[in-house]
């Protein structure tokens, strides 16, 4: 099994998303079975509450149920059973990459949107969507919309390294 962990500030808004997204998008290409997503944040202020209402209005336009989720924070001890933790922003993936006990651990951190170019070697300054917490619906739209942008190029990333990186077989 390979495992991704989507991570944000208070996992209510962007990190979810990102999960719930990139869950669908694996099992649509058959990697259902194969790939385990589940997201974080990198603080406990919203431990426990469900997505963002606006977050989750989104999601249900797409097809998608969010009412299960509630959120938690990231623990360091969880790298060990990682393959991929995705940040969702700079600030995120260099919180990430400090609470990392290695330099080979640290590299399992990328940015979300790393990916988009499909390459995967998009600078980590360039590659982060902002939190739409702060702003109007269309920013959660917006989220959405830069979540599903990378969707392809990481899922065919993730198919081509689980095999090689996983942690658990």
């Amino acid at each position: 099994m390979f495992r991704v962990m989507t991570v944000c500030t208070g996992n209510i808004c962007r990190s979810p998303m990102a999960a719930l997204m990139l869950a669908r998008a694996l099992a649509e290409e058959g990697l259902g079975g194969d790939v385990e997503v589940r997201s974080a944040g990198t603080s406990g202020w919203e431990r426990g509450r469900p997505v963002d209402p606006r977050a989750r209005a989104v999601l249900e336009a797409d097809g998608i149920d969010a009412t299960d989720h509630r959120a938690r924070e990231f623990d360091p001890d969880w790298f060990a059973d990682l393959d991929l933790v995705l940040a969702m922003d700079v600030d995120h993936y260099d919180a990430l990459r400090e609470q990392a006990p290695d330099p080979r651990t640290a590299d399992k951190v990328r940015m979300f949107r790393e990916f988009v170019d499909e390459t995967g070697e998009t600078d980590p300054q360039d590659a982060g969507i902002s939190d739409p917490w702060y702003g109007t619906d269309a920013d959660f739209v917006d989220t959405h919309r830069l979540i599903a942008e990378a969707l392809p190029s990481l899922v065919a990333w993730i198919r081509e390294h689980r095999d090689a990186g996983a942690t658990h077989r």
